[in-house]
């Protein structure tokens, strides 16, 4: 199994080891609005609060708005610009971002060529009551797989990602993914992933990613900036 290439190392310098003051800054504001809205999912407070922190909100998020639509890959690219660090882009992930208050986060490894994950959901992920939203489950897979095609050297973008759910996935829990690189074949890269709760397996996945170059990247990204010129 090959080590980590350079995209897996710095998927997985987001986690941890020394960060940045102002990445620091930025997770203590995600992690403060991830409180916020476990707090707000079936909240029993009065009108008169929700109206006063409506307000107080309002006054929080004024500093952060902007003229347009724009993307995580802007601030990564004016941070490189002072040098960026190496895990930075993935601070934003919605699923493993600790900057990023839609992301659980999922917190990944990768141990002798074995993607290892693990994250707990709070309410804000409920579909079936006190279980975790099947769509979830599948993003998490989406992304952990997407660790381990990393694996293969020629990284790319999904191309089928099949989740069968075997029992119910529970929230307020930890929870462990495994994420494996299984082979190649030409540009196709195919994974292979389980969810456990405990010993119990809640889901498993199985995952084709195509690989892409670095001009069709940059064809996106160039796409994507024409729409919101």
């Amino acid at each position: 199994m090959p080590e980590p290439d350079l995209l897996s190392s710095r998927l997985l310098a987001a986690g941890g080891g020394e960060v940045s003051s102002r990445r620091r800054q930025l997770r203590r504001v995600a992690t403060a609005t991830r409180d916020l809205i476990e707090g707000l999912v079936g909240t029993d407070a009065s009108e008169e609060q929700i109206a006063a922190a409506a307000t107080e909100l309002e006054r929080l998020a004024a500093p952060f708005g902007h003229d347009g639509p724009r993307s995580m890959y802007d601030g990564v690219a004016e941070s490189a610009m002072a040098g960026a660090e190496p895990g930075a882009f993935f601070d934003h992930s919605p699923i493993i971002g600790q900057a990023n208050p839609l992301a659980p986060p999922v917190a990944l490894e990768i141990t002798d060529g074995v993607v290892q994950a693990t994250a707990t959901f709070g309410s804000a992920y409920e579909g079936p009551p006190g279980c975790v939203h099947g769509g979830y489950v599948a993003a998490t897979f989406d992304e952990v797989l997407g660790a381990a095609q990393t694996l293969s050297g020629s990284p790319g973008m999904t191309g089928t990602l099949i989740v069968r759910y075997r029992s119910p996935t529970p929230l307020h829990s930890p929870l462990r993914i495994v994420g494996e690189l299984d082979r190649t074949e030409g540009r196709k890269v195919f994974t292979t992933g389980r969810m456990f709760a405990g010993d119990v397996l809640t889901a498993e996945a199985e995952a084709i990613f195509v690989s892409i170059g670095p001009e069709r990247f940059r064809r996106l990204r160039e796409e994507r900036d024409a729409r919101f010129s």
